[in-house]
């Protein structure tokens, strides 16, 4: 595993990012999760700032292809060869608000197995290959809670029974014995939800929460997940497609395009007033109750492979309003627009990027 770079360790703070001088619950800083193939290095994370406050929820929007789950999986050092997490920073404020950061743990330290699952935990976007196929499904849940928790297996039982009845699964007792197979996509969803809240995380990553439950139900979860965040002092990063759910569960906002983040705000702001060309696309393109429309807005274009791209605004080639000589030659910092809002744009900042090479360090 190559030594991960801070930074800190090259450039110092990066500038006009949203960072407490004090660290909050969880900060995400320089973040680069890079994929070494055969056709090049696949940048799927390249750069990543991000901040979650104590009880706070934050949302990451972007087209598929964006990097938002590996991103996710990078925070709990979950990316998988040829994948490598090449900089930056995870920095959480554990609960005797010592501070660590994640990415300099030994991934083979006690310390960062008690990290995942424990203080920081994923609900992750497909049950079905995240459960052993081998074992029951209440079975998994229980050893989550036992790795963490010192309780016998009848207590973990319990536990388990307790928190299937919570995320609405019926016949609890009898759906710890089942297997993953068993179980339909939104009974395994619900189990997962069910797993990453076993042990009370200080941080829950939920990628995609949702997606494979009726309306109802969905309803039912983010309304248990908001209750749980406040009864067990937990803040939440939403990774989702659902504008609804952003609008109605989510205080804080991270558009990431093309690996990096190209807007942050409020919900409140970001709905109010997108600075983002990108972000802008977004919103059109989702319906609105009351407003007929013939035909919604689409995002011309596709997300472009992250290989060898040269040095450029991302969204440059799908974007309108583009500054020919600027946006597709040179790559915007992101700054602070009104207090509180960051945009990544030439539209609003002539402030560039500082360039660094993170492929060889």
């Amino acid at each position: 595993m190559p030594q991960i770079r801070t930074s800190t360790d090259v450039a110092g703070a990066r500038p006009g990012t949203p960072e407490d001088t004090a660290v909050p619950r969880l900060a995400v800083r320089d973040l680069r999760s890079y994929f070494f193939t055969r056709e090049g290095v696949v940048k799927a994370v390249d750069g990543v700032d991000l901040v979650v406050g104590d009880r706070e929820t934050v949302g990451v929007i972007g087209e598929s292809g964006c990097g938002k789950s590996i991103m996710a999986h990078s925070l709990m050092r979950l990316v998988r060869p040829p994948g490598e997490i090449v900089a930056g920073q995870v920095l959480l404020k554990q609960e005797d608000q010592q501070t660590v950061d994640v990415l300099a743990l030994d991934p083979r330290s006690p310390r960062l197995r008690s990290i995942r699952g424990g203080e920081i935990a994923m609900v992750f976007q497909e049950p079905m290959t995240s459960f052993s196929p081998v074992h029951s499904v209440g079975r998994q849940v229980a050893e989550m809670i036992r790795t963490h928790a010192d309780v016998s297996k009848a207590e973990a039982r319990n536990r388990v029974v307790d928190l299937f009845t919570r995320v609405g699964i019926s016949n609890p007792a009898h759906r710890f014995d089942e297997y993953p197979h068993q179980m339909s996509g939104g009974m395994r969803q619900r189990a997962m939800i069910a797993m990453a809240l076993a042990n009370s995380p200080r941080v829950i990553v939920a990628d995609e929460p949702t997606t494979a439950l009726d309306v109802t139900i969905q309803a039912q979860i983010l309304e248990l997940m908001k209750e749980l965040q406040d009864e067990r002092d937990m803040s939440t990063i939403f990774i989702t497609h659902n504008m609804g759910l952003i609008a109605e569960q989510v205080d804080r906002v991270y558009v990431m395009y093309l690996g990096r983040v190209v807007e942050s705000a409020t919900t409140s702001q970001l709905f109010a007033n997108p600075l983002h060309p990108y972000t802008q696309k977004l919103l059109k393109a989702v319906p609105r109750p009351g407003r007929a429309v013939e035909r919604l807005e689409t995002i011309e274009g596709t997300v472009p492979t992250p290989i060898g791209l040269p040095r450029q605004c991302g969204f440059a080639s799908r974007c309108q309003l583009a500054i020919e000589g600027r946006c597709e030659s040179h790559v915007p910092a992101m700054r602070e627009i009104e207090d509180g809002h960051f945009v990544r744009c030439f539209l609003h900042s002539d402030v560039e990027e500082e360039a660094h090479d993170w492929v060889n360090v």
